[in-house]
């Protein structure tokens, strides 16, 4: 029996046992990978303060994220090709999250679709936008987020250009994938994912395919894909989403003051200290390295999340510290998934719930919403 102790041992069978293609899509970074990496090896240069001799008892994570209670601080990012980690990936992830009590975030780029997540869950989901061309189909989108109830809208900013990320050129990425020889023997080599991928009807991307008159199966789909994205994104584009979608919106993708300080003028509810995972501008700083500067810009005015590089409770708790008042996991919850499917994903939640406890408590505090950066070395963030 495999003994799983953080997400390092997840990460390791997910490789295991995910095809190389949808494996590398996850766990990479474009370019040279510099601001990939970075975003998780800055977090080791934060060093915490140990205190003793407090009170420990009566622990709690609880809080809230734009409104919604949360079991502690932490959402699930909106992450594409979910459903290729494991058949019907975004389901089981959203399952778990429900149960976990912490918010799930569909991507647009999702293989199961909003209609599916909202017939398998009864909590308020999150969805995440991308801006395309077709403005009757971000309507439609977003009515059909609204008939789902979802309880936010996520909207990305960053993806208006595709970052180049190496590993999925080599690879040959596709949904579904592209049955060559290479990838027809590394995928005979993970049996699991065959036999759950030959047990669901969910392989295309269940958000477009047959919602767009232009995309009506997977072969029209990338053509559609590579005209879509709108170069022309602007501010005044956010305030219309803002006002025609009407419920909670946050803003994914900020690295700089001055776009939060827009993103506050926009009327947004929160924003996210985004690089996208390290996989658009290779480069970039890190997000827990430009986190502080944002909240000190625009953290009274705006509710201030952040991803990127987080792999423990530990760097929940130093982003909280720097000021976050949320975090979204992205790959510890896909290494989850790919490894154990549900249950990994519940197993990747417990594990950073527990870090964040412990390293809680071993800085002397009881209630998550104390934490700030007297916890932290003076000297190190």
């Amino acid at each position: 029996m495999t003994i799983i102790t953080c997400i390092e041992d997840l990460r390791r069978l997910a490789q295991r046992r995910v095809p190389r293609m949808f494996y590398d899509y996850a766990d990479s970074g474009s370019w040279t990978e510099s601001t990939y990496r970075a975003n998780h090896s800055d977090f080791q240069a934060i060093k915490l303060r140990q205190r003793v001799a407090v009170n420990l008892e009566n622990r709690t994570l609880a809080g809230s994220m734009v409104g919604q209670p949360v079991a502690m601080p932490v959402a699930l990012a909106p992450t594409g090709l979910t459903g290729m980690q494991h058949a019907d990936g975004e389901i089981l992830a959203a399952r778990a999250a429900e149960k976990f009590g912490v918010p799930f975030t569909l991507s647009t780029m999702s293989i199961c679709s909003i209609e599916d997540i909202a017939a398998h869950t009864t909590a308020p989901f999150w969805f995440q936008l991308y801006v395309m061309k077709d403005r009757d189909y971000i309507n439609r989108l977003i009515d059909r987020a609204k008939a789902a109830r979802c309880g936010a809208l996520v909207l990305t900013l960053d993806l208006q250009v595709l970052g180049q990320r190496h590993k999925d050129l080599r690879n040959g990425l596709s949904a579904p994938p592209r049955l060559t020889i290479p990838n027809l023997l590394n995928m005979a080599s993970k049996p699991r994912w065959c036999l759950g991928m030959l047990g669901t009807r969910r392989r295309g991307f269940g958000n477009i395919v047959g919602h767009t008159s232009s995309v009506t199966d997977m072969s029209s789909l990338s053509a559609w894909t590579s005209q879509q994205f709108d170069l022309s994104l602007s501010w005044k584009d956010v305030e219309w989403i803002k006002q025609r979608w009407g419920g909670k919106l946050i803003l994914k993708g900020i690295m700089d003051a001055e776009d939060a300080r827009l993103a506050v003028e926009s009327g947004a509810d929160a924003l996210v200290v985004s690089n996208h995972g390290g996989r658009q501008l290779d480069g970039a700083q890190s997000s827990i390295g430009a986190l502080p500067a944002i909240v000190e810009a625009v953290g009274k005015h705006i509710e201030v999340h952040m991803d990127g590089g987080i792999r423990s409770g530990q760097d929940v708790i130093k982003a909280l510290a720097l000021g976050a008042k949320g975090v979204y996991i992205g790959r510890p919850f896909l290494y989850g998934l790919g490894a154990m499917g549900e249950q990994g994903v519940t197993k990747c939640l417990d594990i950073i719930r527990n870090e964040l406890d412990l390293t809680m408590a071993f800085c002397g505090l009881r209630d998550i919403a104390d934490v700030d950066q007297k916890i932290l070395l003076p000297g190190t963030y």
